[in-house]
C-alpha cells in the first residue's frame, strides 16, 4: 500500500515489492475487504488514496517502521559501516547531542555523517541520494516523510531588549522559500503591523544572534529556543502562527537499509522523549 501511494502505480509499485500487478492488486483488494472501505480511487493513468486511505497510510506507514526497527534491533551487534544525516541547523543543537550519544552507545562500530542544511536543500540530496536520512521542516515537500513531532512556532525577541515594541519592527528570517518567514509576514499583514526585513540568513545560528543583540524579532519552534529569548504573545502584539511539523524523509528505494533503519528508530525515540527547551 505505502509503495502504491508513493508511486501512484499499481504497476510501479509491484515492481518495487517484486511481485506481480495481479498479486498486488490481490492484496489491496483483501485489504479494503478486511477494513470495509476503499482505499484507492482511479486518477487518469494512475490511482490516488481516498479519504480512507490517507488516514490508513499513516498507520501502514509506521506498522512498516515498526517491523524494521524490530529487525534492526535484533541485529544491532552486527552493525557497521556509514549513514548519512542531513538537518537544519535549527534543531542541531537541540535533537543531535542526544540522537548521537545513543546511537553511539548502541552501535559502536557505526560512522554518522552529518549535513547541516536548509529543508530544500536536505530534501534534494534525499532525491539525489547524498543523504540516508534528512530531519525537516515538513510543509509542502513530497515523498517518503513521517511526521515525528509537532511543535509551536513562536515570536522571539531577546529578553534584555524591548526591540519588540519598535515600529516598524526589524526582523531577522530565513530566505524567501524558508515556510516560517511566509508564516511570520502573513501573520503581521493579518493584523497591519508596519515591519521590515532587517537580517535574511538560511543559519539559525545567524539569526539567533541578531535576536539575542536586540537588533531583531523572528520565529522559532519551541525545541529551539535558547537562554537569553523572551516568547512574544499576542499580549505583547504578536499574532498566533501555525505549528511546525517536523519530519523524517527517506529515499524511495526498496533495498534494505539496517543501518539507517537503526538510526531513524532511535530518532523517534529521542524527539519522543525529547522535552522543550527551556526560555
Amino acid at each position: 500500500m505505502v509503495a502504491i501511494a508513493e508511486t501512484g502505480s499499481f504497476t510501479q509499485a509491484a515492481e518495487r515489492v517484486h511481485k506481480t500487478q495481479s498479486a498486488v492488486s490481490m492484496q489491496m483488494k483483501r485489504l479494503e475487504e478486511r477494513i470495509g472501505r476503499e482505499i484507492f480511487a482511479r486518477a487518469g493513468r494512475g490511482v490516488r488514496l481516498t479519504d480512507d486511505g490517507e488516514r490508513l497510510l499513516d498507520y501502514a506507514r509506521r506498522i512498516v517502521w515498526l517491523q524494521t526497527e524490530c529487525l534492526a534491533r535484533f541485529a544491532e551487534g552486527d552493525l557497521a559501516g556509514r549513514v548519512r544525516l542531513g538537518l537544519p541547523d535549527d534543531y542541531a543543537e537541540r535533537y543531535l547531542p542526544e540522537i548521537l550519544a545513543r546511537f553511539a552507545r548502541a552501535h559502536p562500530r557505526a560512522e554518522v555523517t552529518v549535513v547541516c542544511e536548509p529543508t530544500d536543500m536536505l530534501v534534494a540530496r534525499i532525491g539525489s541520494g547524498d543523504l540516508d536520512l534528512a530531519i525537516i521542516t515538513e510543509a509542502r515537500h513530497r515523498g517518503s516523510i513521517e511526521t515525528i513531532r509537532t511543535e509551536a512556532l513562536l515570536w522571539v525577541g531577546s529578553g534584555r531588549h524591548r526591540t519588540h515594541a519598535q515600529t516598524p519592527l526589524p526582523l531577522a528570517l530565513g530566505r524567501p522559500a524558508c515556510v516560517w518567514r511566509a508564516a511570520a509576514l502573513a501573520a503581521l499583514e493579518r493584523v497591519g503591523r508596519p515591519n521590515r526585513i532587517l537580517f535574511v540568513s538560511w543559519s539559525s545560528t545567524a539569526v539567533g544572534a541578531a535576536v539575542l543583540a536586540g537588533l531583531a524579532v523572528s520565529v522559532l519552534p519551541e525545541s529551539a529556543l535558547r537562554p537569553g529569548m523572551r516568547i512574544l504573545s499576542p499580549a505583547d502584539g504578536f499574532p498566533a502562527l501555525p505549528t511546525c511539523r517536523i519530519g523524517l524523509m527517506r529515499p524511495r528505494i526498496p533495498e534494505p537499509m539496517p543501518l539507517a533503519d537503526a538510526l531513524a528508530a532511535q530518532i523517534r525515540e529521542c524527539l519522543d522523549n525529547l522535552g522543550i527547551a527551556a526560555e
